[in-house]
């Protein structure tokens, strides 16, 4: 008895460190979905909670119920009985107990899910949003207004949103944690989830299928302003108009950047990231820097070393001076 317990003294100081550890990890942060800041990733959130104290609860049984096993001094039974015993736990905890827990969890879980599908809505309806996952930035259409924009994303507060996402070259996934669930981007095929943020803030979306070398820098900015906040910024993207860069700064722009970067006004590439509003973004390279002032120019220099893969190529053979002037002039750019 003395060596048993001797050796449930360790095993129960790894279980209690193993419960504990759920407590001792941070829930909070731009990419926790356990702090929700819309309808759909509270549902979520729910889910969660529900499922992680049912399965605590199992937890806990089963641990007693070992404890209890390893501490007990074993009856005499014949053959007959034992048979009777183990026949009894393989149907009750193999069979009914597993049956009954998933059925609970999809009694809870059903209807969440439901309330999470973008079903039609009385009354206003959801605003919609194209999403193009690209490697490695993100493609994002206005349909109604005709605005496009990249690696941000901009919501009216309150509102459902419906973002019809989809990919040009591999599988993505879009998802951002404190807003909804996630959903695979397929290449020829559109996927629609809903996303609304009740509050205004910025948050973080992230790629979440592996997508190649650069899939961590595949970060997407979420900007949720007031209704009037919003309906500014639109407006203000609607009617830009950019004046080209004169000089031979702008013609180096216009042969080399403008056939792949679209700027309003200015150029209609379509192969690359908008660059209309670029001055006014939070980061570049889809989360590779901060736009802070000197940042662009650092891109065109070392693009290819702080992002591997990219598909612009190297500007060695220009003019550092012109290369200079392009950034000073897209730090310019905003609505």
């Amino acid at each position: 008895m003395k060596r048993a317990r001797h050796w449930l003294t360790p095993c129960f100081k790894l279980t209690t460190l193993t419960l504990a550890v759920p407590f001792l990890v941070a829930c909070e942060g731009p990419q926790s979905a356990l702090d929700p800041a819309g309808p759909m990733a509270r549902e979520v959130a729910m889910l969660w909670w529900a499922m992680c104290a049912f399965a605590t609860l199992v937890l806990i049984v089963v641990m007693a119920l070992w404890v209890h096993a390893m501490r007990r001094n074993s009856p005499q039974m014949d053959a007959a009985r034992a048979r009777q015993l183990t026949l009894r736990w393989l149907v009750g905890g193999g069979l009914l107990l597993p049956t009954l827990s998933v059925l609970l969890l999809l009694l809870f879980g059903i209807p969440i899910g439901h309330r999470m599908l973008p079903l039609p809505l009385a009354g206003e309806q959801p605003m919609r949003i194209e999403v193009v996952g690209h490697q490695w930035w993100w493609e994002v259409r206005y349909p109604d207004s005709g605005v496009v924009t990249a690696n941000q994303l901009h919501l009216p507060v309150g509102r459902p949103v419906d973002l019809d996402v989809t990919s040009a070259d591999v599988i993505h996934s879009f998802w951002v944690p404190r807003l909804g669930g996630k959903i695979d981007m397929i290449p020829g095929r559109d996927n629609r989830i809903r996303l609304q943020a009740d509050q205004a803030g910025t948050f973080r979306g992230q790629c979440s299928e592996f997508c190649g070398t650069q899939h961590t820098h595949m970060i997407l900015d979420v900007q949720a302003h007031d209704e009037e906040d919003f309906a500014n910024w639109l407006q203000a993207r609607r009617e830009q108009q950019v004046s080209a860069l004169p000089g031979p700064a702008g013609e180096v722009f216009a042969a080399r950047c403008g056939q792949c970067h679209r700027v309003a006004g200015v150029s209609e590439g379509n192969r690359a990231p908008d660059l209309s509003d670029v001055g006014a973004r939070s980061m570049l390279g889809a989360g590779v820097l901060s736009n802070e002032p000197g940042a662009l120019l650092r891109w065109l220099h070392e693009h290819q070393r702080l992002k591997p893969g990219n598909a612009m190529p190297l500007h060695d053979d220009l003019d550092p001076d012109h290369l200079s002037t392009i950034a000073d002039w897209l730090e310019t750019l905003r609505p």
